[in-house]
């Protein structure tokens, strides 16, 4: 099952309100994203701890309705 664009764009501007956010449909299908988020959440965070936030953030998703998320995260 996808989600649709705008769903996920909603998820992501919830969980990283203060986030500069480039979501890219990577197919066209609804099921492979790239998102690039810029939030200051992240500083001081490493790499793995960053990217742990996003998937905590789409936990709900991941399962059943994303089936591939290339994430970017930086406090800058």
């Amino acid at each position: 099952m996808a989600i649709a664009f705008s769903e996920l764009q909603k998820k992501l501007q919830e969980a990283f309100p203060n986030a500069q956010i480039e979501l890219v449909d990577l197919v066209g299908d609804n099921d492979h994203y790239s998102v690039k988020i810029i939030d200051q959440c992240f500083a001081n965070k490493s790499l793995i701890q960053q990217h742990k936030m996003v998937n905590q953030a789409l936990k709900d998703i991941l399962q059943d309705q994303l089936h591939a998320l290339q994430i970017k995260t930086t406090s800058q």
